[in-house]
């Protein structure tokens, strides 16, 4: 039976078997060639094989190095993005305490305002009476001045009979007219007019002093309270009290003017 290595030729094992010296040629240089051509294809294949096995772990590290990299940088966004969700929670935490002072704040204004509203009807209630009543009584202002008027021109006749007889003039004091006695200074004493202008009378006196007639003497009365005040007279009148009192006592208005032209006339003679 005839035996085959690889590619090499069938060795006839009869023949030489046969043969006085049996040799079998082994081709020891040709397995010697073939060994090394094998060995030098496992060395390269070993240095293929090495290299590409680090270039593999060069890459790896390269791969490594960066997913490091992006594993730091994510957890640094990470980090940072908790710090904002931190800050964003404190930021909504107040917004929501503003939201609920401001819908508490609403509420107390609507309740004030619904108060607001009742107080203001309320008030126009009050000034719809209030213009009632005013209404009334302008109507029983006009009945009373129509009064006074009618009693006016039953007086007017009298009242211009005693000025021509006392010489003196009489009208009503107004606040322009007050404005320019509120202070009044002699050498003796001084007034000082802090009164209402309502329901006072001037009375000016004239032809008392023989050398100076239009020499004027004058009288302030306030009518405004039951009892009558005298807070001016232009000169002064040292027994002036003693005349309001008795015009207090008697009512007797006419008299206390008699008087007072007396005083003035008194006072003039006196001085010469």
């Amino acid at each position: 039976m005839a035996a085959v290595v690889g590619n090499a030729r069938p060795i006839d094992l009869a023949s030489i078997l046969e043969s006085q010296n049996p040799v079998i040629d082994l081709r020891i240089e040709e397995f010697e060639r073939t060994s090394r051509r094998f060995l030098k294809a496992v060395t390269a294949y070993t240095a293929r094989a090495l290299e590409e096995i680090a270039q593999r772990r060069t890459r790896h590290a390269a791969e490594m190095k960066r997913i490091a990299e992006r594993t730091a940088q994510v957890e640094a966004e990470i980090q940072t993005c908790k710090v904002k969700e931190i800050e964003l929670m404190e930021v909504l935490e107040k917004e929501q305490a503003e939201k609920r002072e401001a819908e508490s704040a609403v509420s107390e204004l609507k309740r004030q305002f619904a108060s607001i509203k009742e107080k203001c009807a309320s008030v126009d209630a009050e000034i719809e009476q209030y213009t009632d009543e005013v209404n009334n009584l302008r109507k029983d202002k006009r009945k009373d001045v129509s009064v006074l008027d009618t009693c006016a021109s039953r007086l007017s006749p009298e009242l211009k009979d005693m000025e021509e007889c006392l010489q003196f003039d009489l009208e009503g004091v107004g606040r322009r007219m007050w404005n320019n006695l509120y202070l009044v200074q002699t050498s003796m004493l001084t007034y000082h007019i802090d009164l209402s202008p309502e329901d006072k009378l001037l009375l000016r006196f004239l032809r008392i002093d023989p050398v100076e007639p239009q020499r004027e003497f004058s009288i302030v009365i306030d009518a405004s309270d039951r009892l009558y005040h005298v807070p001016l007279t232009t000169p002064p009148i040292p027994t002036l009290p003693l005349l309001v009192d008795q015009l207090n006592k008697t009512r007797d208005l006419f008299a206390f003017i008699k008087s007072l032209r007396a005083r003035f006339v008194e006072m003039v003679d006196g001085a010469r």
